[in-house]
């Protein structure tokens, strides 16, 4: 199942579940700010960043 981190892994901002966050395919997650500021472009591992997915509360 895919991690739903809380916090932006650049600038720490609370990122919540139902919300807007971009992630890449090992799961590095950013506010949608940090991402663009990145273009898309995740610092750790050089994978495209892309919108998260959102999970209804009822999934959780």
């Amino acid at each position: 199942m895919l991690e739903m981190r809380s916090i932006c892994e650049r600038c720490d901002a609370a990122l919540s579940e139902d919300g807007d966050a971009v992630i890449c395919s090992f799961e590095c997650t950013f506010c949608v700010g940090c991402g663009g500021e990145l273009e898309h472009r995740c610092p750790n591992c050089g994978g495209e960043l892309v919108r998260r997915p959102r999970r209804t509360l009822a999934a959780g």
